[in-house]
């Protein structure tokens, strides 16, 4: 059991990875200490799973990150192949993926992979696990989601492997209770956003950031397009499946705009534009020396590139740009005394941005135009930003004594 050190990171960046069918994989030895037999089919197949979800990056890093913590456990951990794997070792795995060894927990998300001479090489900082907080110090723990991604994504690849005639059956459809990993809930868990003071003093430092560095001017109408049309964060960067572009703003025969984009499940849909949305578009394109409203078909890149031609490639590349609003607003605001809020804004990720903009709109826009708005499958889903009936259960509990008068 190789547990004493971190692991090596086993996949690059979507960008970064190469066509597997076309590049066979020969050998792990850079990956590994010593090289098992097995190794080089296991990570081949992995490769070629992975590869196939490359036009989705959110669901390609998801895809990656489950995988390779399972390879890791395979190989390192129970020194056996996928080829192999039993229902008792998915068991095995997810005990242990709740409880990962300390050298492999990490206090900060850094890159995978570093350029040294041309080549791409394994960051040796980088962790499989990651805890967020003040230094690192809170435990680990696996969430509820993250329970169930193990079993969805998993379960996709043994799918996958059988296909491949790798394996002969799915061990993680073999397991009957998987109630023992997984905790039935009274309601959907509540929508994790910004407060609204939260929110004012994330927006705020973008534009402080603004005056200081024009460059900045991306930051603010990123910022702002995440939360005024609750896109996600790969509706922002170009892949395979969707260039975002100035053209993609259009305007109706009655004068009204319109943002155009293909987001989960390769969906296209039509985002209505607020005037203050659309404000903040001449802002940002004035800005960039170009007219104040994009022309039809305009192929101006939507987020541009600080150096070089073209529009971001990378998600990685978004969230530093939000993050870097995030630590300003904690500074900010632990400075005026807002301590305990500037603590929870520490756990704010980016897709928080579009429950925010998702929870402040539902509270004075018909349900129906949100939920086209946001691209949700059904109504359902948008009831979830709803709080009026929390607010009011809350509210009745509010007085109830425990100790009589």
């Amino acid at each position: 059991m190789q547990t004493k050190k971190a692991p090596l990171p086993f996949f690059d960046t979507l960008e970064k990875m190469q066509n597997p069918y076309k590049h066979r994989i020969t050998s792990v030895a850079h990956l590994l200490e010593e090289e098992p037999e097995y190794a080089i089919d296991d990570y081949q197949f992995a490769s070629e799973f992975l590869y196939s979800y490359r036009g989705s990056p959110d669901t390609f890093s998801t895809y990656r990150r489950e995988i390779e913590h399972f390879l890791h456990w395979c190989w390192l951990v129970a020194g056996k192949s996928l080829k192999t794997v039993r229902r008792e070792d998915i068991e095995a795995y997810i005990e242990f993926a709740k409880d990962p060894p300390n050298a492999w927990i990490g206090d900060k998300n850094v890159a995978r992979f570093v350029e040294k001479g041309g080549e791409r090489l394994p960051n040796k900082v980088w962790r499989p696990y990651v805890v967020h907080g003040k230094g690192g110090e809170a435990p680990y723990l696996l969430s509820q989601s993250g329970i169930q991604s193990i079993f969805g994504v998993l379960s996709s690849f043994c799918n996958f492997l059988i296909q491949e005639e790798y394996l002969e059956f799915n061990p993680v459809a073999q397991i009957r209770q998987k109630g023992k990993f997984l905790r039935k809930t009274q309601a959907s868990k509540p929508i994790r956003r910004l407060s609204q003071l939260q929110w004012s003093y994330v927006l705020d430092s973008a534009e402080k950031m603004s005056k200081e560095d024009t460059l900045h001017e991306r930051t603010l109408f990123i910022m702002n397009a995440l939360f005024g049309m609750y896109l996600r964060i790969s509706e922002l960067v170009e892949t395979d499946r969707w260039t975002p572009k100035m053209g993609d703003f259009e305007r109706d025969l009655e004068g009204n705009w319109w943002f155009r984009t293909v987001g989960k499940g390769n969906k296209e849909r039509q985002i209505s534009v607020s005037d203050d949305m659309l404000g903040a578009l001449k802002r940002y394109r004035k800005a960039r020396g170009l007219p104040e409203l994009p022309s039809p078909g305009e192929y101006t890149p939507l987020i541009h590139k600080a150096r070089g031609k073209g529009g971001i490639t990378s998600t990685r590349q978004i969230r530093g740009i939000v993050q870097a609003c995030f630590d300003a607003a904690q500074i900010a605001m632990r400075q005026e005394g807002f301590t305990e809020e500037a603590d929870q804004l520490t756990a704010a990720t980016v897709h928080w941005l579009r429950h925010t903009g998702i929870s402040e709109d539902v509270k004075h826009r018909p349900r129906e135009h949100v939920r086209d708005d946001a691209g949700h499958g059904s109504s359902a889903i948008t009831d979830r930003y709803i709080d009026v009936e929390l607010s009011e259960r809350h509210a009745s509990a509010r007085k109830k004594r425990i100790k009589p008068d």
